[in-house]
């Protein structure tokens, strides 16, 4: 039973410290409860709605976008196979639809206000002009353009796609949204008035799948680094997942976006090297059961770019449970970074 005198003056104190410009004590913040760990908790189907933002330009007087004059790829047949790779890759369990589209027959702001004309923005693809600096595009006004945070709050959609072209001065990826995090990219500033996070993906029809790919894969480190970035040593599993034979002779596993099992360098996919890894047990996660065997590139398609990254991504975790509070299919937080909890 409480004391009614204690309680009495409690309640004065924290009434003059009000009067008197003072505040009330502060409530002790308790973490959240880490889940308890299990195998049965059902891998979570996320599916993800995208505005997509397409920059194509006229560039011609008989009215030719840039995408077809340069012969540079179709968006449609981009955007159907990446999102049917991702699928695959993920075994269902993350998937993309296009609710939104806004097709642009312009160029995008710089952050100082630059647009390319058509001429000189030939000119500077074909080489007779440096580049634009800065490069970076103005992501504020085209979030304001297509009142992309008050969609996101409202669930309308998930995220953004931007397409555009060399010097669109896009990121791979960029997270908005309150409590934003590094995701190959700093958080974009201004956007939390939004209380979902969210994810903006930057791609060109100049390149391939592999490359949106890529920079999915990217999205994917840097979010499940934030996933494990309170875990240490073997505890941490992304760590270990990302263990190439060059930082860790002889302890390969997966490696990364840009490092396979047996590269030297950045982009080596192809080296016919081999060298033992624990890449095949990754399939067995979480009952790891020591499958090491000696790999080379003709497992992750002898170094083509689009066969590597989707042989990586299907090495991601994505199975029923928990692992010290974590969930098992790693796809749920790539997909939805509100769930990630710090």
């Amino acid at each position: 039973m409480s004391n009614p005198v204690a309680t009495f003056f409690a309640a004065l104190w924290a009434f003059l410290r009000r009067r008197l410009g003072g505040q009330a004590p502060a409530k002790e913040e308790r973490p959240p409860a880490v889940p308890p760990d299990n195998l049965t908790e059902p891998p979570r189907v996320v599916t993800n709605r995208v505005l997509l933002i397409v920059y194509d330009p006229f560039v011609d007087v008989l009215g030719a976008r840039l995408s077809e004059v340069l012969h540079w790829n179709a968006v449609d047949e981009l955007v159907n196979t990446f999102i049917s790779d991702i699928r695959s890759a993920s075994g269902g369990l993350a998937r993309f639809e296009i609710v939104a589209r806004q097709d642009l027959s312009e160029f995008p702001a710089k952050v100082d206000g630059y647009r390319y004309d058509a001429a000189t923005y030939v000119a500077v693809v074909q080489g007779r002009l440096p580049p634009h600096a800065p490069d970076e595009a103005d992501y504020q006004a085209i979030l304001t353009a297509f009142n992309v945070l008050p969609r996101v709050a409202a669930r309308e959609i998930d995220e953004v796609w931007l397409f555009g072209f060399p010097h669109a001065g896009f990121y791979e990826s960029v997270m908005a949204g309150q409590g934003a995090f590094w995701c190959n990219a700093p958080p974009l500033a201004g956007t939390a008035a939004c209380p979902r996070r969210f994810v903006i993906m930057g791609f060109s029809y100049e390149r391939g799948v592999g490359e949106m790919l890529e920079a999915f894969g990217h999205r994917a480190e840097a979010i499940l680094t934030r996933v494990f970035a309170q875990t240490q040593g073997e505890a941490n599993l992304f760590e270990r997942f990302c263990r190439y034979d060059r930082v860790a002779p002889g302890k390969a596993e997966v490696g990364t976006i840009h490092f396979a099992p047996n590269s030297t360098r950045d982009y080596e996919w192809g080296n016919p090297h081999p060298v033992l890894s624990n890449c095949y047990d990754w399939l067995n996660f979480p009952n790891f059961i020591g499958d090491v065997r000696l790999v080379e590139a003709s497992e992750w398609g002898g170094g083509d770019i689009r066969l590597h990254h989707l042989w990586w991504l299907k090495h991601l975790p994505k199975t029923a449970g928990r692992t010290s509070g974590v969930v098992n299919n790693w796809w749920q937080y790539i997909m939805d970074p509100n769930l990630v909890g710090w």
